[in-house]
């Protein structure tokens, strides 16, 4: 693969997100200082389809050929899809001897806390007994061998999989975290006894303790494994020779050939890089740190940017898999523009998470829908042109009110009544998850403005500041594209962690330091590999600390230099501060309370150039905001007559995004549309636009009352 320092020299970089409904590219033109964006549909058969449609239609803007390309960066969702919809195949399990129904124990939490917990039966395990194997042999804690590894055992193991056709593997020995010889040794013999096998290591995967979540983050890193390697591969030939890098949940992006043999790593690669387009959008603002909302046609997705970064989390889970990885602490709702509306036995109206998706889409797509969705009842409300992408994909209203008509049939109400009610429910969905990712968090939803993006993220923004009390919302241009722009700001990261349990009053600096240089040469040798010089590495450290007893841990960053005493005593003092500030107290200096060390970490980040935002022109001295391109009737259920009778709809000004400037003010009602999104700007409220572009909505006044209550 070519070094990425070619990406320094000019050339066009090309960004991909594929979504539900639409794939969306941007692409930076780096030698005209020239950027262009762009959405082709997404083709669910074979992503790669709409992704190499995509690639073809952005050159076509810019009147540029393949050769130009000097990097292509790809968000994907092929592997969370296939975990979502719990196609995990025949999939097959060896762990050590004894540990034959680590699987079925599992943990003993239980949704929702314990009051469900005698209604709640456990999930299907990831594999089944039966397709579970072990070997013998024992490690210790510490790694050191108790019982020798039984080779012989080990080979009956790899040919029973043969003969039974089973050839996705994970391979997760009692720990293996402190010492990997055992498992390397598995591979070994099922490589010879079993050579069409595809295997993933628990010490590769995850060197860390607690062996189920271990277990569970193996085995869906081997299940998407043939699905990613089948689909990178489809693509790279398609591609042929620009250097191609997936999007890794992290925050970074890998080659595709180191990539695939780490794919579950990939399993929040769109969201990830739309959190991350919203950081610098943000940071361009004046913002460092903010809500995000990435609104899509099947689903919303809501994260935090802190200190100018996205918050991470090793405490996921996707669909009903646990995983350990390192990921963007992101909550995902099923309420996108897509989301179908229905009504439950009882006549409750209810949206999602169900989706119309891209095909057939929702009624007004004209493609053979058969349920109202979200985006039906903008439509009908008139807060969505008749039209998607510029006019390239004509809606049908007709087919829209339709559809609301016989949902309103059901529900007994008026047709904006149930248009609006369906909205109203939506933003209702999104204002839980964005609870989930603050209030949940220790922090004040009322405190941080929000940037919504997505081809639906600006839809209900204002619905969502009354709701919850955000101080404005940061709509950025081209707000469609964005998660796709984001995967032109993203480095190339790689995580290690390795668990070296000790309290802090008995740590040796020597065995740490000793852990650290470990992860640190794996990180070293990725980049290197990756093509980056060794000026350019950066070696980033954190640790996992508790205080002894408890049952989860703290991360925090430790500091570069040598392993000493000042080390230990600055790393305990950030861990003792952050359990501070999550959880309202610590034990600073008690000793009946000491610290304990669990896990260690180095990730290594290979620098990557990040595009810079053109600043918008100011108008000239005296010059008045363009005059609206249109008008429309527009439902805004918050409009009363003097009479007080409702009559929402209104002659409402349609403006183009494309044409404010600088200090440009818009105040609603009205509404501004762009090639990708639509901002509906509801009565009371007003949008500026800042030096970048970026749409600043606030309220014109506010309730003293405050935010409604839920």
């Amino acid at each position: 693969m070519e070094s990425p320092a070619r990406q320094l020299r000019g050339g066009i970089r090309i960004g991909i997100d594929t979504g539900g409904t639409f794939t969306d590219v941007v692409a930076l033109d780096e030698t005209r200082g020239r950027m262009v964006t762009t959405k082709t549909p997404s083709t669910p058969a074979d992503p790669a389809e709409g992704f190499m449609a995509g690639v073809h239609k952005v050159l076509g803007l810019l009147g540029a050929t393949r050769a130009e390309i000097t990097a292509v960066s790809h968000g994907t969702t092929v592997a969370t899809n296939q975990l979502l919809e719990d196609r995990i195949g025949d999939l097959g399990f060896i762990t050590t001897e004894g540990f034959e129904f680590l699987l079925e124990i599992a943990r003993q939490s239980v949704p929702d806390g314990y009051g469900n917990s005698y209604f709640w039966v456990k999930p299907p395990r990831i594999v089944p007994v039966h397709r579970v194997r072990t070997v013998g042999g024992r490690l210790d804690h510490t790694g050191t061998e108790l019982r020798p590894f039984d080779e012989a055992g080990a080979v009956a193991v790899a040919r029973w999989f043969r003969d039974q056709g089973i050839d996705t593997l994970g391979v997760c020995f009692l720990h293996s975290y402190a010492n990997p010889e055992h498992e390397l040794r598995m591979r070994e013999v099922l490589r010879r006894e079993h050579p069409a096998a595809v295997i993933s290591l628990s010490c590769e995967v995850l060197r860390e303790y607690r062996e189920y979540e271990r277990s569970v983050t193996t085995l869906v890193d081997a299940a998407v494994k043939p699905t990613m390697m089948r689909y990178i591969a489809r693509i790279a030939e398609r591609l042929g020779e620009p250097p191609f890098y997936v999007m890794k949940s992290n925050g970074g992006v890998l080659s595709a050939e180191e990539v695939v043999h780490q794919p579950i790593t990939t399993v929040l690669s769109g969201p990830a890089a739309g959190a991350l387009g919203a950081a610098l959008v943000a940071r361009t603002a004046g913002r460092d740190s903010v809500i995000t909302l990435d609104g899509g046609g099947t689903s919303t997705d809501v994260a935090v940017v802190l200190g100018g970064e996205p918050t991470l989390t090793t405490e996921g889970s996707i669909g009903r898999f646990p995983s350990k990885i390192p990921m963007i602490d992101i909550i995902t709702v099923g309420a996108g523009g897509g989301s179908i509306a229905w009504t439950s036995p009882e006549g409750t109206l209810k949206v999602g998470p169900r989706s119309a998706g891209a095909d057939p889409g929702p009624l007004c797509y004209g493609r053979g829908g058969g349920d109202p969705t979200v985006t039906d009842a903008h439509v009908f409300l008139g807060r969505v042109p008749p039209h998607l992408l510029g006019g390239e994909i004509p809606l049908d209203p007709e087919a829209a009110r339709a559809g609301i008509e016989g949902l309103a049939a059901v529900l007994g109400l008026a047709l904006e009544r149930s248009a609006t009610g369906i909205l109203e429910i939506s933003a209702w969905n999104q204002a839980n998850a964005i609870r989930q990712i603050t209030v949940k968090r220790g922090l004040d939803v009322r405190d941080y403005p929000m940037v919504a993006f997505g081809g639906s993220g600006p839809l209900l923004v204002c619905r969502l500041m009354d709701i919850l009390g955000l101080p404005a919302v940061i709509v950025p241009e081209n707000p469609g594209n964005l998660s796709a722009f984001g995967l032109l700001t993203v480095d190339v990261k790689n995580d290690y962690v390795q668990t070296h349990v000790a309290r802090d009053s008995e740590l040796d600096p020597g065995a740490v330091a000793g852990v650290l240089a470990g992860l640190e040469r794996q990180a070293t040798g990725a980049l290197d590999k990756e093509g980056f010089d060794a000026t350019a590495h950066r070696l980033v450290r954190s640790a996992d600390l508790r205080y002894f007893g408890q049952a989860f841990e703290v991360r925090v960053a430790a500091p570069a230099g040598p392993v000493d005493g000042d080390f230990r005593a600055e790393v305990v003092r950030r861990f003792e501060d952050e359990h501070e500030r999550l959880y309202g107290y610590c034990y600073r200096d008690d000793p009946r309370h000491p610290v304990e060390w669990v896990n260690l970490r180095v990730s290594g980040i290979g620098p990557i150039k990040r595009p810079e935002l053109a600043e918008r022109p100011s108008r000239e001295d005296g010059a008045l905001p363009p005059l609206p391109g249109a008008y429309r009737q527009v439902y805004f259920d918050e409009d009363l007559t003097p009479a007080g009778r409702e009559d929402g709809w209104r002659r409402t000004p349609i403006h183009r995004r494309e044409e404010l400037r600088r200090e440009d003010v818009i105040t609603g009602p009205a509404v501004i549309e762009e090639f990708g999104s639509t901002l509906p700007l509801h009565p009371g409220f007003q949008a500026r636009c800042d030096p970048y572009g970026n749409l600043l909505i606030t309220r014109l006044s506010l309730d003293p009352a405050g935010p409604e209550s839920p």
